[in-house]
């Protein structure tokens, strides 16, 4: 028995759910007799009884601002797209188990709304696995905490978790769906199957859209033209030559199909949301903070060359003129942000909570934190006493990235290369630390449901498995950075210790206008802004800048924080526009 199995069962919630919801639609009752929804009858789409051809592109809602929302379906309206796709990521929105999140920048339903108020129609992607180069395929990391769990199967620690989730929800979409007067004319619930069909089916209001084998006598649709593509940490930033996109779109077209563009903006993985590529590598390598994808719309919203000239070949797909490009939002150079304190990593240690003793090793997910969720996302810092120096191995067991140290002393790097370290000789009792760095969980591949993180497995030194941890979490949520601002920071003029936290403050005399932060002569970290995680940054490359929106700014005072492992330059820049490296095409 397969799980898409498991989600049709489910889904015949949303067929009683639409029949109780129509009373209380959202959309008027003028709205609500709607019945001839999209339907794969014939060898084109109907829509409404009509022809209809999807013009579609993909935005998610979590990789933009709320406040940029409005700005970017409209731009989309703008180049022809008449209807919107986005995924929905259920690690966001259900944090801890039981524990949900559909508020703010995660507000699911109004973004809906805000589709519906716009002309957009909407082919919603809820999951509950949705790759999206995003931490564990959007899986929430406390399902790892089960030692038997397989994720995508019908494994009831799988499907139990799932159920209440779907069922609230699928209680929020179905008033949305078309036949209750709402946008949604197509659901696809569940990532990467290669097949399609309609929901007729199940009896489902909505046409089901599953990858992606396409059926005699019915409509084709490339589901996801690829409009340039993703960037790992230590790679070139990959672009598609807009000719070449605008070519393959355009003879996509004369064939009458219809065709989603993945992605028509991309955004940002803000936080510690990026996923890791693995399939076919020896190991794991992390996606990039930026998600910018190449896409025709920026990651700063901005018009590029293949928004232009798709702009132009949708314009003769229409009967009526495209409504008018809407006026870009302006950008802003501040001045360098001069640091001027910092705090050691092991004076931050007194703002999180007690740290949790243990025999061996636990890997972040099982520790006794958030409510015993486990610990998501961050950094892990593991501590032990030593006796003498030595050959110290990892067995491989280092998930990701660990920085070791002896007394506070930098030692060296463990990883996925690097397995081995040897410790400075000596007698007297030490304490040795290893701060892990989950780096991103894997999205793809048949390694998905092996993306536990920090120490999986015994570290030996001299052969001896390393006993008696101390364990501290290091997640670096809000709360803790609000925390840490009021400790005993230590004036620049006194050398930092690495690892550290570094701040300052940037203030902005007029209206707040979008940013990006450059950290030229940093090495490797994780930048705040008036205590929201910006995301990674890394002198490895491809990526320069990070993308500082303009509604995450104060006009005023803003509080600028930096973790960083290893070097500092003293001063935090910017400029008004990306920089993401050299560049190699998509091939």
């Amino acid at each position: 028995m397969y799980l898409l199995a498991f989600i049709y069962r489910k889904l015949m919630v949303f067929v009683i759910l639409c029949a109780l919801s129509r009373s209380r639609s959202q959309f008027g009752s003028s709205r609500m007799s709607r019945t001839d929804g999209l339907q794969a009858n014939t060898s084109q789409f109907t829509l409404e009884g009509k022809p209809f051809r999807i013009l579609g592109g993909s935005i998610h809602y979590f990789r933009v601002p709320r406040a940029y929302w409005e700005d970017r379906l409209l731009k989309m309206k703008a180049c022809g797209i008449n209807t919107l796709t986005t995924y929905v990521p259920w690690n966001l929105h259900e944090p801890e188990r039981g524990v949900f999140n559909f508020e703010d920048d995660l507000d699911l339903e109004a973004y809906l709304q805000l589709a519906a108020s716009l002309g957009l129609w909407v082919i919603l992607r809820p999951g509950p696995y949705i790759c999206a180069e995003w931490d564990f395929g959007g899986l929430p990391s406390w399902l790892l905490r089960d030692p038997n769990m397989k994720v995508r199967t019908t494994y009831p620690g799988f499907t139990d978790a799932v159920n209440p989730y779907f069922d609230l929800l699928i209680k929020k979409v179905v008033p949305y769906q078309y036949s209750n007067g709402g946008p949604i004319i197509a659901v696809q619930v569940e990532n990467e199957y290669e097949s399609n069909t309609g929901t007729h089916e199940l009896n489902v209001n909505v046409l089901m859209m599953k990858e992606c084998v396409s059926q005699p006598h019915k409509p084709k649709m490339v589901m996801e033209y690829w409009s340039g593509w993703f960037d790992t940490w230590g790679d070139l930033h990959h672009v598609f030559p807009a000719e070449d996109m605008i070519a393959v779109v355009t003879e996509i077209l004369k064939m009458d199909m219809s065709i989603n563009l993945y992605m028509f903006h991309g955004g940002t993985n803000f936080g510690f949301m990026n996923g890791g590529l693995a399939e076919g590598l020896r190991f794991p390598k992390p996606m990039i903070t930026s998600y910018d994808y190449d896409a025709p719309l920026s990651e700063a919203g901005d018009y590029t060359t293949k928004y232009r000239l798709l702009r132009n070949v949708f314009s003769h797909y229409h009967s009526e003129d495209l409504p008018k490009t809407p006026i870009l939002s302006e950008r802003q150079a501040h001045q360098p942000a001069v640091i001027h304190q910092h705090l050691s990593l092991w004076d931050s240690l007194q703002f999180i909570d007690k740290p949790f003793k243990s025999e061996r090793p636990i890997n972040m997910e099982n520790l006794p934190v958030n409510n015993h969720n486990g610990q998501s996302y961050g950094y892990t810092l593991y501590e032990t006493a030593i006796n003498s120096g030595g050959s110290l191995k990892s067995n491989n067991n280092i998930r990701d990235r660990a920085l070791v140290f002896v007394e506070k002393q930098f030692i060296g790097v463990l990883d996925y290369e690097s397995l081995e370290l040897m410790l400075p000789d000596g007698k007297v009792r030490k304490t040795l630390s290893f701060l892990v760095e989950n780096f991103g969980r894997v999205n793809y591949g048949p390694s998905l449901g092996e993306q536990r993180k920090g120490i999986v497995g015994d570290i030996e030194l001299n052969k001896k498995p390393l006993q008696d941890f101390l364990i501290y979490s290091l997640e670096m949520k809000p709360a803790f950075i609000n925390r840490s601002t009021s400790g005993h920071w230590v004036s620049m003029r006194q050398k930092p210790s690495f690892p550290g936290f570094f701040q300052t403050k940037l203030h902005i005399k007029t209206q707040p206008k979008d940013t990006f932060v450059n950290l030229p002569g940093w090495g490797k970290g994780v930048i705040f802004v008036n205590g929201r995680n910006l995301g990674r940054y890394y002198s490895a490359g491809p990526q320069q800048t990070l993308y500082l929106p303009a509604p995450w700014l104060n006009r005023g005072e803003n509080q600028l924080m930096v973790f960083e492992e290893k070097e500092a330059d003293g001063k935090i820049q910017f400029s008004s526009s990306a920089d993401y490296g050299m560049t190699v095409d998509v091939k």
